[in-house]
């Protein structure tokens, strides 16, 4: 266990090494911060840091950086989560706030994040498989011809045309549209092929191979969009960090195209809580010189997608996190008003 000075030695190193970017020595420390005691003592507490691995020398100068291993410290013990301003949330309300759509929350979302934070952005859509039915809409666009509206309780909205067998009367069709809400709104994705098993057997024999149509439809539109999908922004804020990746960020770059990896970087949707991963916590190589901070979002209790940021693992971690919280926050309103 380290006593409460090294603690506050490391605070500061991390503190002065994110801000200026240079390794931190021992006599900057004791003029930036009020440690209360000498630079000797300082130096000695830096080389038992150093001999337990949270802080190194990167050359032969006589300042520390950080390693994965002090940045760990720091975000577990020493880092609160700094909170926005009240400006800040305004205007990360009124931002959000204008999307039209399910597409555009989540693309405002990845711009927003990306320049509060200066960082890579990564923002995954809600996932049907931990979403609800609103509403099923079906509108007739021809005798035989139908348009089967999904709408989730995530705002997402899924359409499908439907070639019915035969034609389908409107009155047929609005008796077909009330059983099926009746059924499925309000309802698990998950729910939906068992709810909707029997719904042909209530209709009259010349109707049931349409409706049956509908439904084919309706339950091949769950597994199609039941893959996940992401959007990403930002990426060119990493061209500002290009001195904190090792000889070049393009081990980064490759691994942010790979949306399989990124999916496993932000972590299981249903866990709602904030996520930080640095440097070589990072399963995939291409990211160990980087950290991502992730947190759930969505409307009610229950996390239905994540959002997050990469950056180098010079980060700063209150501001990060604080921002990343923020903005899950707000979409996860907008997600419930929707």
């Amino acid at each position: 266990m380290l006593s409460e000075r090294r603690l506050q030695v490391l605070r500061a190193i991390v503190q002065d090494y994110v801000g200026t970017e240079e390794p931190v020595g021992s006599k900057a420390l004791t003029e930036r911060h009020n440690l209360g005691v000498s630079p000797a003592t300082v130096r000695n507490d830096m080389a038992a840091l150093e001999d337990e691995g949270y802080i190194a020398q990167p050359h032969t100068s006589a300042g520390r950086i950080p390693t994965d291993k002090g940045y760990r410290l720091f975000v577990d013990k020493l880092a609160g989560v700094k909170p926005m301003t009240a400006p800040e949330r305004r205007a990360i309300q009124n931002f959000l706030d204008g999307a039209v759509d399910l597409d555009d929350v989540v693309a405002r979302t990845v711009r927003l994040l990306a320049q509060l934070t200066r960082q890579v952005a990564v923002v995954q859509y809600p996932s049907l498989t931990r979403s609800t039915v609103r509403h099923v809409e079906l509108l007739s666009l021809a005798p035989a011809r139908v348009m089967l509206v999904l709408i989730t309780d995530t705002g997402r909205v899924e359409q499908r045309m439907v070639d019915c067998p035969a034609p389908f009367g409107e009155a047929s069709l609005a008796d077909l549209r009330a059983r099926l809400n009746s059924r499925v709104a309000g309802r698990r994705f998950t729910d939906v092929p068992r709810l909707v098993e029997d719904l042909p057997e209530g209709f009259d024999v010349e109707d049931r191979g349409t409706v049956s149509t509908v439904l084919s439809t309706l339950l091949e539109t769950l597994v199609e969009e039941n893959e996940e999908r992401l959007m990403i922004g930002g990426t060119a804020n990493l061209t500002r960090f290009g001195h904190d990746f090792p000889l070049t960020i393009r081990p980064v770059l490759e691994a942010l195209e790979e949306q399989v990896v990124l999916l496993k970087l932000l972590g299981e949707a249903g866990d709602s809580g904030m996520t930080v991963r640095i440097g070589h916590e990072n399963a995939y190589e291409g990211l160990n010189s980087t950290s991502v901070v992730s947190v759930g979002y969505g409307s009610g209790g229950e996390a239905v997608a994540k959002l997050g940021v990469v950056g180098p693992t010079r980060m700063d971690y209150p501001g990060t996190m604080g921002a990343v919280r923020a903005v899950a926050r707000y979409v996860g309103q907008i997600l419930a008003e929707s």
